[in-house]
């Protein structure tokens, strides 16, 4: 069997280069083939001119899908999705947050009907107004969409590719977690959760805390709530 896996990047020049390195270790080492993608959102710190050269001189299987301009971040997770080819996809972010090495503790769960992995950060590494707002923002999309998961907000995620397939995202901001985890439940998504471990940010900063972003994404949020519930009430 094939397992993809995909990173969204953006402005992630110092970590990308490691953690594609990891997902060619990991997933060999789990015994699948493996399928790498990396999908940059427009980076301007020299990301796409890094992973060029990754792939002239390391790994030449490496698939990459450049933005020239910044779509957000739920373009690239249905590029990603999209794009994916295996009979398993994996995805995290490119930022180093969260260590590849783990999807072994994601891998042992996908078993029998399940068919949707989520990670439940085990403790949250970040700005304590992050966490604050982080955990607020969990707590109301979990009771607002009625989602299956503990943590929404946990982007290190195994999903078949019978499931991806009958997801269309249409989000572009942060919001695109609730419609992709909403969606895979509508779509008959079985689901399983497993803590894992989220580090610090060492290098770069969050692109989330800006008030354009935030507004955005409550009002994807709000639309999601008026189309997918609706809809959802229906069935």
């Amino acid at each position: 069997m094939k397992l993809t896996v995909f990173f969204p990047c953006y402005n992630d020049r110092q970590t990308i280069g490691a953690l594609i390195a990891n997902a060619y270790q990991t997933v060999q080492s789990l015994g699948y083939e493996a399928e790498v993608i990396v999908i940059d959102d427009g980076s301007t710190d020299g990301s796409q001119e890094l992973l060029t050269h990754l792939k002239a001189t390391k790994h030449h299987d490496l698939r990459l899908i450049f933005h020239e301009t910044n779509k957000g971040y739920g373009a690239v997770l249905a590029g990603g999705l999209r794009a994916a080819t295996g009979e398993l996809i994996f995805y995290t972010d490119g930022d180093g947050q969260y260590d590849v090495a783990e999807l072994p503790h994601l891998m042992a769960l996908m078993d029998g009907d399940i068919s949707f992995v989520n990670g439940i950060k085990e403790e949250r590494h970040d700005p304590i107004e992050r966490i604050i707002l982080g955990n607020l923002y969990k707590f109301i999309a979990r009771w607002m969409f009625w989602l299956p998961i503990i943590d929404v907000d946990c982007d290190f995620r195994l999903i078949r590719k019978s499931v991806a397939k009958n997801v269309h995202l249409t989000a572009t901001s942060g919001a695109v977690c609730i419609e992709l985890v909403k969606k895979a439940q509508m779509a008959g998504a079985v689901f399983a959760e497993v803590t894992v471990t989220h580090y610090p940010r060492e290098h770069g900063q969050s692109q989330f805390f800006q008030a354009e972003r935030i507004f955005k994404t409550v009002r994807e949020v709000a639309i999601l709530w008026w189309n997918l519930m609706g809809l959802y009430g229906k069935r």
